[in-house]
């Protein structure tokens, strides 16, 4: 243990010497192995963190929940919009007779969107989303509140003008969320008042809903304003504890063709979109940036090797008779061989955490300019220092075994 602790000392110490007499060629030969680690973790770290950004937000649709809808969410050639277009869609009776057929379901809800400018005095919010929701959306989705409070059974029951709103309508109309508490804003000559302000949610990056800049009232009232088949009606049910979604996907397609009453020759006229199916196709996208940042970064590795090698390549020779003197006193061929080897691995650590401090730096900037916060993961961490340590012995096998095989008198009578 104590020689492998004293071959460690001393090639560390070989590896300062080589930065400290040849820092200018040391440091150009381990660039490319800074640039690869840069690039390997840069995007690896930059990946994972929108990911999971994106991640978050899917899941903020509800675990285990199939939207039915009369649009596939899949989209592509086999699934052309013009196909959807004349579909019926999800009524908010359907809801009631989901609920009495289906054996997995846990929570069920409608959902119907619109776009309007909101006021108060003379402040004007463009754009805000109203969203009309029933009785039990808010056990599906996870709806926060930060001041005030949610909508009542009361409201729902009745359709009173009572409204939520997101935390940026707040800002803009309120100056402070809290003060929209107990006052009315009004849309398009409509007056609601103001009983919960939404936490803030941040941006989304997936497929979801933005409650920062939206208005939330009961899907009574606003059946009342609008027509709610014109504004993207949708159903939202959530499957029991431990029921997987393909198993409560299948039961709605039943229930559903039996409520549009098809016969088995009929397509369906409605699609029950599994939101579990986003999570995996988010993952072979992001795979498939990784394995595009693994191929830039291997080309810089490769020469980062090389120029390993090449240190080393001259370290035997500058050596020489330093080696002929170790092996004639006693030094066998494994340990010379280690001592290289060890060397080049501590040359590729060094820099290997060169690119780990330029990818925190870099990690720094990103989260202080972008709406989700970039962050290193100890696994990516031990894969980039895995890596180098790889590469280091990769680099340095090849010198290690000539300076492991020099004959001692030869090597001691070299100049």
């Amino acid at each position: 243990m104590l020689k492998q602790l004293s071959i460690l000392w001393t090639s560390f110490k070989m590896a300062l010497q080589e930065l400290k007499v040849n820092k200018l060629r040391t440091f150009l030969s381990l660039f490319g192995i800074t640039i690869g680690i840069f690039c390997i973790i840069g995007v690896l770290a930059t990946v994972d963190s929108l990911e999971q950004k994106v991640q978050n937000d899917i899941k903020a649709l509800g675990t285990n929940t199939i939207y039915i809808d009369k649009w596939n969410y899949g989209g592509g050639p086999d699934n052309p919009w013009w196909k959807y277009m004349k579909r019926p869609v999800p009524k908010f009776e359907e809801i009631k007779m989901i609920k009495e057929k289906s054996q997995l379901y846990s929570y069920a809800a409608m959902m119907v969107e619109n776009s309007v400018n909101a006021s108060y005095l003379d402040n004007t919010l463009s754009g805000v989303n109203i969203y009309g929701v029933s009785e039990e959306f808010n056990k599906i989705q996870t709806i926060d509140i930060e001041n005030g409070r949610y909508l009542n059974d009361a409201e729902f029951a009745y359709g009173t003008p009572s409204v939520l709103i997101g935390n940026k309508v707040g800002e803009e109309l309120f100056g402070k969320p809290e003060k929209g508490i107990g006052r009315e804003i009004s849309y398009g000559g409509r007056r609601l008042n103001v009983v919960g302000v939404i936490k803030k949610q941040g941006q989304s990056f997936g497929p979801g809903f933005d409650y920062d800049k939206c208005i939330m009232v009961t899907y009574r009232y606003f059946a009342t304003q609008y027509n709610p088949d014109l504004y993207s009606p949708k159903l939202l049910v959530q499957g029991k504890d431990n029921i997987p979604s393909t198993a409560l996907q299948e039961e709605l397609n039943g229930i559903m063709r039996q409520i549009r009453k098809l016969s088995p020759t009929q397509e369906d006229d409605f699609s029950c979109n599994d939101i579990a199916a986003f999570s995996e196709t988010i993952k072979g996208f992001f795979g498939k940036v990784s394995a595009g940042g693994w191929a830039i970064a291997g080309l810089s590795l490769i020469v980062g090797a090389f120029g390993v090698a090449n240190i080393m390549f001259v370290t035997v020779r500058e050596r020489t008779s330093q080696i002929g003197l170790k092996k004639a006193i006693g030094a066998k061929k494994g340990t010379i061989l280690t001592e290289f080897l060890i060397e080049s691995a501590f040359l590729c650590i060094i820099g290997g955490l060169l690119g780990l401090f330029f990818v925190w730096l870099l990690a720094f900037g990103l989260t202080s300019v972008l709406p989700f916060p970039i962050f290193i993961s100890a696994n990516i961490i031990t894969l980039a220092m895995s890596i180098c340590i790889g590469l280091g012995i990769v680099s340095g096998i090849i010198p290690a075994f000539i300076a492991a095989k020099m004959d001692p008198v030869v090597a001691i009578r070299t100049k």
